[in-house]
């Protein structure tokens, strides 16, 4: 997903993908729930931000 795995690993991972379908069906259906979550990121209202500053501004006072 993040090729975050040395060559030999990476290696490994393709050729379990290769001759297990049900692994890979699996790996498929991850990857495209990540690709779906990705695009659900949200940033905080600006009202929840203002909040959150102020509190911190006012905190152990």
């Amino acid at each position: 997903m993040y090729n975050e795995l040395p060559a030999d690993e990476q290696h490994e991972i393709e050729e379990a993908l290769l001759h297990d379908p049900e692994l890979a069906m699996a790996c498929a259906d991850l990857l495209l729930a990540q690709r779906a979550l990705d695009h659900l990121a949200r940033a905080p209202r600006p009202a929840c931000t203002a909040a959150i500053l102020q509190y911190s501004r006012t905190f152990m006072r």
